[in-house]
Parts: C-alpha cells; structure tokens; sequence
C-alpha cells in the first residue's frame, strides 16, 4: 500500500451501481449468459494488453456448485478494474490477473458475489483489498490507517492475520518445547557427570 489511489468512495459508489449484465449469470459449461474469459480479456485490452489463453484458462467455469461465485465476483471484480482510475494508472497485466484470479477466489470463498454489490462494508471490503493487492491506499489514509481499516473490515485479512498469528505461535511452542528439551539434557548430562 506504498502508493495512494483513488477516492475510496468513488470505487464503493461504482460497485454500488454495478450494472446488471455485471451481475448476470456466468457461462458454466453451457449454462449461464456472461462468458468470464472473454470478459476479463476485454478488460485487459484496455489496459493495453491482451492475455494469453493459458491465462485465461482459469475464468472458464466448469463445475456450477465450485464456480458460479467466484465467476460472479470475478464480473464484478471486472468491472470495478474497468474504473477510468485503474486504466489511468496502467495496472500490469500480471498484477490484475492476480486479482482476478487469487484475490477473487479467496474473496468469494468467504462471502457470496452480491453481497459485494448490496452491503457497504463489503463494497468496501471489495475496494481496499483490491487497492491493497495492487499496493495503493485509498487517496487522503496514511499507510497505517489504510492497514487497520483493511484488516478491521477484510474478513478474509482477518483470517489470514489468524492464520500467521497461529503460525508464529506453532513456532514460538516449537521453540519452548526444544529449549526446555535441551536443558533437560544438560541436566542430565551434569547428573551424569556427578
């Protein structure tokens, strides 16, 4: 979040009036109306670039019940993206796959797709962690403000803050359990050579 971005309301605003075709089915097999892959490619033909086939590979739905939310997010994500901020600012190619890709999954494991069209905190949620991965800050935070409201409203920042708090417990344990384990020998050793 080394750089700032946008106003953080214009993109909460954008995804507040996301319009409907955003918000239409995507194709799963041959089910669903909006093709994801084509979609994306359409977005990064903005951004100057257009993506391989191998890469779109991943936006192409198979199974309904595994991909229908995270397809539908992927649409949204989309068309957040397509903000004339985010085109101004050159997003990489690499880095706006990632989103799509990674971010979104992660996003949609948590929380279904139209929530982050109808609920304001998730619009929000939707906005900061796509800032975040993109390394902006919403226009006018300082970085620690940008980070203590993204992990105050992320869910998935707070599960993954969870996640590396309970590692670094696993390892502090680990660390415990040697040290104690290495005096008892020493003291074992001492008894041995009394």
């Amino acid at each position: 979040m080394e750089q700032q971005g946008p106003i953080l309301e214009s993109l909460t605003r954008r995804l507040a009036e996301t319009p409907p075709d955003f918000l239409d089915e995507p194709r799963i097999g041959a089910a669903g109306r909006v093709f994801v892959p084509a979609l994306v490619n359409d977005l990064l033909s903005q951004y100057g670039a257009r993506a391989k086939g191998s890469a779109l590979m991943r936006f192409y739905g198979i199974d309904a019940k595994t991909d229908r939310n995270r397809l539908s997010l992927a649409m949204i994500a989309v068309w957040l993206l397509a903000d004339d901020w985010f085109l101004a600012a050159k997003i990489p190619q690499a880095d706006a796959l990632r989103v799509l890709d990674e971010t979104v999954a992660e996003l949609a494991a948590a929380t279904p797709a139209l929530k982050f069209v109808n609920d304001a905190d998730r619009r929000e949620e939707l906005a900061r962690v796509v800032l975040a991965r993109l390394n902006y800050r919403p226009a006018g935070e300082t970085v620690a403000q940008a980070t203590d409201r993204l992990s105050s409203l992320s869910m998935t920042e707070r599960r993954r803050l969870l996640e590396a708090s309970r590692a670094a417990e696993r390892r502090a344990r680990a660390i415990r359990e040697a040290l104690a384990k290495k005096a008892a020998e020493e003291s074992a050793d001492k008894w041995t050579r009394e």
